[in-house]
């Protein structure tokens, strides 16, 4: 996989990292499927407050993130290197799914939010391994510093004048993701889900392919 490849899979995964991310903001009314600064502060004024209650679905986002990016994360070990990034594609979408088809059913905000979390936790196991890229939610805040940076180096002669690019795709694409995320849980509610299903699924079967070409060449 080439590194133009592995670019645009990292800004259409940071998209739609956006998107679960709102998705699941509107859903919980103000927590997140991604963004776990968010809610740790959320946790942690929960406790201060002393309303334990409130604490409980930022435990379970959390712990959610924690084992799906554990999960991914081994999966992208113990498979050979080439195939890495096909099979945590695949678990995430899995997890996706798993997410929709638990969340019609039930009224219960938690079940599907928990593996929600979880795809997105795998997604930063795919992330990772776009080495000197900043994306996800995660990362965001610190695409924007190296974005004002990289202005400020082209402003100064300092670096590349057009150097500030990437970081600004970065953040662009979950502004996208996150509002067109919005819009459709607006109309669809939790079938939303679908659009990042397919997009991961289609970006792992693609994934798999070159993979596969690339074990041919050889």
């Amino acid at each position: 996989m080439n590194r133009g490849w592995q670019l645009g899979t990292g800004l259409i995964l940071t998209a739609l990292a956006g998107y679960v991310d709102a998705l699941g903001f509107v859903r919980l009314g103000g927590l997140y499927t991604s963004f776990m600064s968010g809610n740790t502060t959320q946790l942690s004024v929960s406790l201060a407050h002393g309303e334990i209650r409130h604490a409980l679905m930022p435990i379970l986002l959390i712990f959610g993130f924690l084992a799906g990016a554990t999960l991914g994360s081994g999966l992208s070990m113990v498979v050979p290197r080439r195939w890495a990034t096909p099979v945590v594609l695949a678990y995430e979408t899995l997890l996706i799914m798993a997410a929709l088809a638990l969340g019609l059913p039930t009224p219960e905000l938690g079940l599907a939010s928990f593996f929600m979390a979880m795809a997105m936790g795998a997604q930063n196991a795919v992330l990772a391994q776009v080495k000197g890229f900043r994306a996800g939610t995660t990362f965001v805040t610190g695409a924007l510093f190296s974005l004002a940076q990289k202005i400020a180096e082209a402003f100064t002669g300092m670096g590349p004048r057009l150097g500030w690019l990437g970081d600004a795709a970065v953040w662009s694409a979950l502004l996208v993701g996150a509002f067109v995320g919005t819009l459709a849980y607006g109309r669809y509610e939790l079938y939303a889900l679908l659009l990042p299903a397919l997009v991961g699924g289609s970006l792992a079967v693609t994934a798999a392919l070159l993979a596969a070409r690339t074990r041919i060449a050889h």
